[in-house]
């Protein structure tokens, strides 16, 4: 993207040359609770016994080449996402004094953050030392932040592992990032315990629908080429999880929505370009460390050859998954006790069921 993508409303001021195009749409285990909440020698020895899928050393060095590879350059499809995601502050008739951004989208939620949300202290926390280095640079450097108010510091830390005390922080925003964590569920569970109670959870991460179209040219590609499949993207979370995982989590007042962007590429190859920048590149510890040279060129045949566009553009689709949950307080709205009803439905329905 770069800046090369066409203007997206309330995101771009000023249309650059681009060479793709964003056109937004109106539209996986854990152990149980014990360990969360610290960064103790108990949770490194039990994270052994839990189920691995992604190479978080591998993922660190994918973030490493992101900061240089997106160093003063923004992004029109994470800032969108950033932007719909802190949007949600201006929802809120409360403040969060102490706030807490995890990976993902660093950049993006600290430019448009903009003093939303009352926040006076900031930690920006990720697994890559250059990411962190790249977002104070940027803090340093561009004084339009507005956010010159805010109290800032940099960690560089684990989401499997939070370094955060828990009911420490009133507000947890992760832009793109949690769908890289071996433990999504268990990572929830250390964001809530870190929230100080009436405390806010704010996450987008990539939804199941992502990269469709090139599952499918690399699918085929595989068959015909190699007569087989191996895995080249990483499995994400369905739509219809995500309500359960805040609910597991132990958030109360749970919300989900779901949006639909289409990014526009001249190439299959400017849409990996796009992917390395973003730091969103194969991390599976199942993967095949090589690709074949004519299964590379065969998915991009197909890639053009099913999707492409009358404008010579081929479509990529990435579903991005919207999460609220509040850490419990006696200020939230509760469920009556069962049984506690004083008018039957049967009595509803005989006074306004013929109406």
């Amino acid at each position: 993207m770069y800046g090369r993508i066409g203007s997206l409303k309330r995101v771009l001021e000023k249309p650059r040359k681009q060479s793709h195009t964003l056109l937004p749409f109106l539209s996986f285990s854990t152990e149980d609770g014990s360990g969360y909440g610290g960064g103790g020698e108990s949770q490194q020895q039990n994270s052994s016994s839990r189920v691995k899928i992604f190479d978080r050393d591998l993922k660190r060095v994918h973030r490493d080449r992101a900061a240089w590879l997106s160093r003063n350059k923004n992004d029109t499809f994470v800032d969108a996402v950033a932007e719909n995601l802190l949007d949600r502050l201006e929802d809120c008739k409360k403040s969060f004094p102490s706030a807490l951004c995890l990976g993902g989208s660093l950049g993006a939620v600290q430019r448009l953050l903009r003093a939303r949300g009352g926040i006076e202290k900031l930690i920006m926390m990720d697994t890559s030392h250059d990411m962190i280095k790249s977002c104070r640079d940027a803090a340093q450097h561009d004084v339009s932040l507005g956010n010159s108010s805010i109290d800032t510091s940099y960690l560089v830390g684990d989401e499997e592992f939070l370094p955060i005390k828990e009911s420490s922080v009133d507000l947890i925003i992760s832009s793109l990032g949690l769908h890289w964590t071996n433990d999504l569920p268990g990572s929830m569970i250390q964001c809530k315990l870190a929230l100080k109670p009436d405390g806010l959870f704010l996450a987008a991460i990539l939804g199941g629908e992502t990269l469709k179209e090139l599952r499918i040219a690399c699918t085929l590609a595989h068959m015909e080429r190699e007569g087989g499949i191996s895995p080249r993207l990483s499995p994400l979370a369905q739509v219809r999880d995500a309500g359960n995982l805040l609910t597991r989590a132990g958030f109360s007042l749970p919300g989900v929505d779901v949006d639909e962007y289409v990014v526009k590429y001249k190439s299959a190859l400017d849409l990996i370009e796009h992917l390395r920048a973003m730091g969103e590149t194969n991390a599976l510890l199942q993967r095949n460390k090589i690709l074949n040279r004519e299964t590379a060129l065969a998915t991009a045949a197909i890639y053009d050859s099913m999707f492409a566009t009358e404008d010579g553009t081929i479509p990529a689709t990435f579903q991005v998954i919207y999460m609220t949950g509040w850490r419990e307080h006696a200020s939230h709205p509760q469920a009556k006790r069962r049984g506690s009803a004083t008018v039957s439905f049967t009595d509803i329905h005989k006074q306004f069921g013929g109406q």
